[in-house]
């Protein structure tokens, strides 16, 4: 009898704590709890081997393990479809790494769940049974629990009309949600049927004779408030600070705080406003083929089965440094640098580079060499408020080593001789226990200020300022304004190389004295476009934003 009460304990656990973590009316919160717990306790009377039913229930302990842990990092939220993805688009060693840091939030699902199980084994072993009487009344118990729930549930839709059971209840919302991971990893696989014969009809319109070099840089993790061309009060970008023809846009945010949708957007036309295109379209890199440019993607992430290597490996030539002969270890983002000047050297006349960094992702002392670490002591790595110094220290020296990559490759396509240009901008931002609210990381489905503020900084050789004047001032004119990353990249790169298509949309292109701000939108767990006001936003990031000056 006290593994069925125990068992009957811990699978709710979950369902009190959102409770507490998420913003809902009292019936809503009422109905959360009684109706699932209910429903566990009338599956728990359906077998008289508690042992047998208590690992019958193992998938429920693991959504459970897996909600504690999400609920240590964000402080709310249930398990998203995104993070389902994110377990089997991560690399086995980036997970690795990530848990070996979040100690306090392991070790206590193995203080809560592992005790079950050994117990749940113990009663399989002595073939404990529970009397039927016991059972019976369990029932009846339950039974009235379920009744009230959904007394609870008929309320709580009448209390809120935007309360759904399917994406406010606790554990129906992450079936749900285990669903849809299905079906897009379903679509994904299926990509080179649903996009087979898309043209972008893409052709070019600058001088044929003039030799031309375009690099995007993607960064990872990086926040635009830890760069100190942003006003920051650390110099983490002294390179940067002397490199003339840069444009910095300061009013930036990501429309995805996952890497698996974020990057995918920026090397697409999709965004948060039409995201079901990059389904049928083909990415950037196929645009600059069209018009006739060697193109080449260099990544220092390995290959995750997601859009990344899918539309990565749309370019003539293209590297996972992590893949094959250079996976071990963690080679730096300098590796970037070293494949972009061999392949400027090839002399092409028409160039396409797309660089994507491991620049700012955790764990952040392993993104950049020893004798790198300017901003010491940077050896924490475990996910706690009070390592938060040393955490920012390791952070902060990432951010350098992607200066020093910027500035340098700004330097290889200056000393080129080309009409050149670079975009560099970051797929998210990061969290690292800001304010008291405690959040660490990023992809938490309701995002923050700080995993939301992005760079996107552009760079523009001095004979590519000299041969299109207009597209300089129309990047110095649009600095100021309020620009969403992921719509942004695609149409700004392409105006830019001068490359016409149906595709490009010049009033999302910074570069074009056409562009125009629009109402923000973020891409939200169902892949459906939210109003940042309608985003579920804390008032302190709202009041960062401000701070910030940010529309």
């Amino acid at each position: 009898m006290p593994l069925f009460y125990i068992l009957l304990i811990v699978l709710a656990i979950p369902n009190i704590a959102l409770d507490f973590t998420e913003t809902m009316s009292l019936p809503a919160k009422t109905a959360n709890v009684l109706l699932p717990v209910a429903a566990v306790w009338l599956t728990l009377t359906l077998s008289r081997r508690p042992g047998k039913m208590a690992w019958a229930m193992f998938p429920m302990m693991f959504f459970a393990a897996f909600q504690i842990v999400l609920l240590y990092l964000f402080g709310r939220s249930v398990i998203s479809v995104d993070m389902f993805l994110n377990l089997v688009t991560t690399n086995p060693g980036e997970a690795l790494e990530l848990l070996d840091n979040l100690v306090p939030a392991v070790a206590t699902v193995v203080i809560i769940y592992i005790p079950v199980l050994v117990l749940a084994t113990r009663s399989i072993i002595r073939g404990e049974t529970l009397p039927e009487a016991f059972l019976r009344r369990q029932r009846k118990a339950a039974s009235a629990m379920l009744v009230a729930g959904l007394a609870a549930l008929a309320a709580a839709y009448a209390a809120d009309e935007d309360y759904r059971i399917e994406n406010d209840m606790y554990p129906v919302n992450v079936c749900y949600n285990l669903v849809l991971a299905v079906e897009r990893a379903d679509a994904t696989a299926h990509y080179a049927e649903t996009s087979a014969g898309f043209t972008f009809h893409a052709r070019p319109t600058h001088d044929a004779g003039e030799r031309e070099i375009y690099v995007l840089v993607i960064g990872e993790t990086a926040r635009a408030m830890n760069f100190g061309i942003y006003g920051y009060s650390r110099d983490t970008t002294p390179m940067l600070s002397r490199t003339e023809g840069l444009t910095v846009f300061t009013d930036v945010l990501t429309q995805s705080n996952t890497t698996h949708k974020s990057v995918p957007m920026l090397l697409s036309a999709a965004s948060a406003e039409d995201y079901d295109r990059i389904y049928r379209e083909k990415s950037i890199i196929t645009a600059f083929r069209e018009a006739g440019f060697h193109t080449a993607f260099f990544s220092n992430q390995r290959p995750n089965r997601s859009f990344i290597d899918i539309f990565g490996m749309e370019a003539d030539e293209w590297r996972f440094i992590k893949d094959g002969k250079d996976a071990e270890g963690n080679p730096s983002d300098d590796r970037l640098a070293e494949l972009t000047e061999e392949t400027i050297k090839k002399d092409y006349k028409k160039l396409f580079i797309v660089l994507h960094t491991y620049g700012s992702h955790f764990n952040y002392r392993e993104r950049y060499p020893r004798s790198a670490a300017f901003f010491l002591p940077d050896n924490a790595t475990e996910a706690v408020a009070s390592n938060r110094p040393e955490l920012l220290n390791a952070y902060d020296n990432t951010i350098r080593e992607t200066d020093r990559l910027l500035a340098t490759v700004a330097g290889m396509l200056r000393q080129s001789g080309a009409l050149s240009a670079m975009l560099y901008t970051s797929d998210h931002g990061e969290n690292i226990f800001d304010d008291s609210r405690g959040k660490f990381l990023h992809a938490s489905p309701v995002p923050s200020y700080y995993d939301m503020h992005v760079p996107f900084i552009v760079w523009t050789s001095p004979s590519y300022r000299s041969a299109f004047p207009g597209t300089a001032s129309a990047l110095a004119a649009n600095a100021g304004k309020s620009v969403a990353s992921n719509a942004a990249v695609f149409h700004t790169v392409l105006s830019m190389a001068g490359i016409a298509t149906p595709c490009r949309e010049d009033s999302l292109s910074v570069a074009s004295g056409m562009y125009r701000e629009s109402p923000r939108h973020y891409l939200n767990d169902h892949n459906r476009p939210v109003a940042l006001d309608r985003l579920g936003l804390d008032k302190e990031d709202m009041d960062m934003m401000r701070r910030r000056g940010m529309r």
